[in-house]
């Protein structure tokens, strides 16, 4: 087992990473953790296994655990792939997940910031756990974010 591990942030490849940081920042609250990343060169290009890599972006400090918290890197390439259709299904990463007060305002308000929805709000008992109110959503570039509320018993 890997000792002294701690988590630190989670990578989001964007077609325009300052309209997708400005939707989490303005959304979910999220900050900007200077400085900007302009990045390019022989380590980045051994690093990713793409030839003149050049990837531009922000962290963005995650709402909830303070100034130490981990981040949400948002990164956008020179060159990118193709990306497929949004599914919650979809091996890999499947989606990022915030806690709200309000699930159905939380909604409306993604939407409202360009996002979409994907399925319908949920209410559900999760026997041991508790209940919990969710919906699945994306952010304006189609990745998938939940929307939760849990209510312990």
């Amino acid at each position: 087992m890997v000792t002294n591990v701690k988590y630190v942030h989670t990578n989001l490849i964007a077609r325009d990473w300052k309209r997708l940081a400005e939707f989490y920042t303005r959304v979910f609250g999220c900050t900007l953790v200077p400085p900007e990343r302009d990045l390019s060169g022989r380590w980045l290009d051994d690093a990713t296994a793409i030839a003149h890599a050049h990837i531009r972006g922000a962290h963005l400090r995650l709402p909830g655990y303070g100034d130490a918290g981990p981040t949400l890197e948002i990164f956008q390439y020179d060159s990118e792939q193709e990306k497929p259709n949004t599914a919650v299904n979809r091996p890999g990463f499947g989606h990022l997940a915030f806690a709200v007060d309000d699930v159905d305002a939380a909604r409306d308000a993604v939407i409202a910031a360009g996002g979409r929805a994907v399925g319908k709000i949920v209410s559900v008992e999760i026997p041991g756990a508790g209940a919990i109110r969710f919906v699945y959503v994306t952010d304006p570039e189609g990745n998938v974010i939940e929307l939760q509320h849990w209510r312990k018993k």
